[in-house]
């Protein structure tokens, strides 16, 4: 009993302390602080860390500290679909921000090889700290709180003479929506006398949770892809300024300790230079160092790596710069139990804070080092592309503009160099337009981040992958592309395209609009809104001696709703927003088949609703709605799944299922889906949820599996074993039937296609029921055991199923991933406009 009363006292003591904690505990000692510049707890109203700050005060303090020191310059570089505020903190001696335009201009220098920059003894070190970019993992933005405090507040010599050296990017938080829905919940769920139950609401939060954006994105991936405003933000302000070293501070499970890069040695991206790695892991001593004296424990080396150069700790690294993770144990709340003990909220903030110290320091200390590394690195990527037999890379579309110019788009933000083509050219049977292509010459400052966007692997020293193996863009934009061992047909530089859309005349009959354009979808639906009939080919034919393919859509004049003139004057209007060509027609006597021919099927405007909520995966699912949101402008009613049961399913025409567990669904709920179907409803269903399907017999498809017979594994390396049995994100090539309506508007009849999923479905005895097929060899790029591969050589990824009047339409893969799998999002599109047709 004594005993217990006596523990009862220290855990009672340990959460009030927590309660209790003030700034002191964060800052070094060493130093006297600013009375001028406020503290956190003078704007919030408590101590940093007794609550979790929402972004609002986040982004309010920011701006006070900087408006009360002369250390600190701040900007807003963008905003977030939420409109909040991305802001940038500019953190240095005030004599280097005076001359920060002239700073700016020398380092831009080093990273460029033809400068001739080599007077480095007196340029500031430039470090990048950014902080959760995962919203519920906040321990990051409390450290930024101390953080810009300490920077601004405190007056030893030794800090100010490591502002004179350094030139500190303090990005408080990443993710500044994702930040404000997971404090609001875990603010809301504290109890005055703290709960360290981990069973606790507080610790659990609802579906989707902190870590995503607006959409549902981890935002963390896409430092490639920038799809996001926030990670386009993020990538203006690092291209900028080529920082030397990016730090970019995440959480990781509760009963961890504390991880620091360099990781998994094995799994570093082979584009990687082996001095990057080593100065990793020198300036891991700072951090060592630095948690030692606080007592924290740490790891490296293990579970984490530098493969994907799609994370803010790995973007870097191909970038002459250094790029570092941090994982801290993560409270996920204000103090919970761990195996280690109460881990709490402040002890968090702590280490965070530590390590963006020790990063400073090595930043400093190591400035000529890195500085070098940089200069260097820029100088041998540049002789390597004057040296390589390839001269550059081509990639075009001859019908998608919109496709070519998203990439193009992409490539453009990473500063990449583009030229347009002097004349059309013809390469291995493959046409690039000279309006419809560009030409990246290898010759040029960023031909190492070239090599890692297009980049194709099959042979892998680690057979494990923290993320994807593979991300090959050509591939994802399923664009022509190749390499080119001359640059002759080469012209003026890139320009952002300005969209040509037009309407050729006018017309008595009708419009003819192919359905090859990524844009497409989108200009459809905006017609089908303004209840026009429109009508789509199941066959090709000639129209004024030009052949129009499958899906081809037909707007005719007579019987609408818009007499002529405004039916012209209204795709007048709309068009000029594509870069697609509404052609008008002189008759309906085209070669093939007539416009009037039964082989036309007439749309129907498609009323779209998405299950949510628990089960159900939130990157999959947000990827959707960002994809019918966002660039087709088509409503969607997104529905908790327990809610279902309850609605009027009739009132959709589509049902839209993504990857996740949908066992939460009531017998009702079932019983209503399969009815709605019967009548006529169409369900697309991903991944998991096909397996879900064929659990409650909705379907019956048959999967194949690897035998799972482990032999001379021992237990240390059983991980290891399961992990290689994986499909970590790799691409395939399939055959297609471009006749099908799933594959309408295809440019050519193989596709490639990404998957991250082990499903593995037989094909149907009918061979027209198989539109996509894995080749004998399907392999391009990625990952892949030699089991798995045999078994995914010719099966499919895709089938259409009918039920009653309805259809079910499954994807054993995920086309629509991190939103720049343009190549395969049309599949989506053509499985919700020509369902009927399939």
């Amino acid at each position: 009993m004594k005993q217990l009363l006596t523990f009862c006292l220290l855990f009672c003591g340990l959460l009030n302390a927590q309660n209790q904690t003030t700034l002191e505990y964060y800052l070094p000692q060493n130093t006297t602080y600013n009375k001028n510049i406020p503290t956190p707890k003078s704007i919030f109203h408590f101590e940093l860390g007794e609550m979790h700050t929402d972004h609002t005060q986040v982004a309010n303090y920011m701006n006070v500290v900087a408006k009360a020191s002369d250390r600190i310059s701040i900007e807003t570089t963008g905003y977030t679909y939420e409109n909040r505020p991305l802001q940038l903190l500019t953190i240095s001696s005030p004599k280097n921000l005076a001359n920060i335009d002239a700073i700016l201009k020398r380092h831009q220098a080093i990273s460029d090889a033809g400068s001739n920059n080599n007077d480095l003894s007196d340029l500031p070190i430039v470090i990048y700290l950014g902080y959760s970019i995962h919203g519920n993992e906040s321990s990051g933005t409390g450290a930024a709180i101390a953080l810009a405090y300490y920077l601004a507040a405190g007056e030893s010599p030794e800090l100010e003479k490591t502002l004179d050296n350094t030139i500190i990017l303090l990005d408080p938080c990443f993710n500044p929506d994702g930040l404000q829905r997971f404090s609001s919940w875990v603010n809301s769920n504290k109890s005055t006398n703290l709960v360290t139950d981990s069973n606790d609401r507080e610790f659990n939060e609802m579906w989707p949770r902190g870590r995503f954006n607006h959409y549902w994105f981890d935002m963390n991936r896409d430092w490639l892809p920038v799809q996001l405003p926030e990670s386009q933000a993020r990538i203006r302000s690092y291209r900028k300024w080529m920082p030397n070293v990016l730090c970019d501070f995440h959480e990781m499970g509760t009963d961890a300790t504390y991880f620091f890069q360099p990781g998994e040695p094995t799994r570093t991206n082979p584009l990687t230079p082996e001095l990057n790695q080593i100065l990793t892991k020198k300036i891991a001593g700072y951090h060592a160092r630095a948690l030692d004296k606080i007592g924290s424990s740490y790891f490296i080396e293990k579970n984490f790596d530098d493969f994907y150069y799609g994370k803010g700790s790995s973007y870097p690294d191909i970038n002459g710069s250094i790029g570092i993770l941090f994982e801290q144990a993560s409270s996920r709340g204000h103090a919970q139990e761990s195996a280690n003990g109460i881990l709490t909220f402040p002890f968090t903030i702590r280490n965070q804070f530590t390590t963006s110290l020790s990063s400073i320091q090595a930043a400093y200390e190591m400035r000529k080092e890195l500085l070098e590394y940089q200069r260097d690195f820029y100088v041998k990527a540049r002789n390597d592309g004057k040296k390589s037999a390839t001269k550059g890379y081509i990639f075009g579309d001859e019908k998608d503009a919109t496709r070519v110019n998203e990439l193009a788009k992409i490539l453009n933000q990473h500063k990449i160099e583009m030229l347009k083509l002097k004349e059309d050219i013809t390469i291995n049977k493959k046409k690039f337009d000279k309006n419809l292509s560009y030409i990246i010459p290898v010759d040029q400052q960023n031909t190492k981040l070239i090599n890692a966007i297009f980049d194709r692997q099959t042979k892998f020293k680690d057979s494990l992958f923290y993320d994807i193996s593979t991300w090959s863009f050509d591939l994802a934009f399923n664009l022509n592309f190749e390499a080119l061992n001359s640059i002759a047909q080469a012209g003026a530089k890139y320009q952002p395209v300005i969209k040509k859309g037009l309407v050729t005349k006018k017309s008595n009959i009708g419009y003819l609009l192919e359905w090859t354009d990524y844009d497409s979808p989108k200009l459809l639906n905006q017609i089908l809104s303004k209840n026009l009939r429109v009508r789509a080919t199941k066959q090709p034919f000639t129209s004024a001696g030009k052949t129009y393919s499958y899906g081809t859509l037909f707007v005719p004049v007579q019987n609408q709703e818009m007499d002529s003139d405004a039916l012209f004057e209204y795709l007048n209007k709309i068009i000029v927003d594509y870069a697609i060509e509404i052609a008008a027609v002189d008759t309906g006597f085209t070669e093939g088949i007539n416009l009037g021919n039964p082989s036309f099927v007439t749309l129907t405007q498609p009323k779209v609703a998405m299950v949510v909520g628990q089960g159900v995966d939130p990157s999959d699912a947000g990827e959707i709605w960002h994809l019918l949101d966002q660039k087709a402008a088509m409503p969607l009613t997104k529905i908790n799944l327990e809610q279902l049961q309850n609605v009027d399913l009739n009132r959709y025409t589509t049902l839209i299922l993504a990857n996740g567990n949908y066992n939460g669904f009531s017998n009702k709920a079932i019983a209503k889906i399969e009815q709605w179907i019967q009548t006529g409803g169409t369900l697309i269903a991903y991944q998991d949820a096909i397996k879900w399907l064929n659990d409650v017999k909705f379907i019956d498809v048959t999967f194949k599996t690897i035998k799972n017979e482990a032999k001379n594994i021992s237990f240390e390396k059983a991980d290891d074993y399961r992990g290689a049995k994986l499909i970590s994100g790799a691409i395939f090539e399939t055959k297609l039937d471009l006749s099908h309506p799933i594959n309408f508007g295809m440019p050519r009849n193989t596709l490639p296609i990404f998957r991250n999923t082990s499903i593995i479905m037989e094909p149907n005895k009918s061979s027209f029921n198989n539109p996509i097929r894995y080749t004998k060899n399907p392999l391009i790029s990625g990952y892949i055991s030699k089991e798995n591969l045999d078994l995914l050589k010719e099966t499919v990824p895709f089938q259409s199923i009918r039920k009653g009047d309805g259809r079910i339409i499954i994807f054993t893969d995920n086309t629509n991933f991190r939103a720049f799998w343009l190549g395969t999002e049309k599949l989506l599109w053509n499985a919700i406009f020509f369902s009927k047709l399939m």
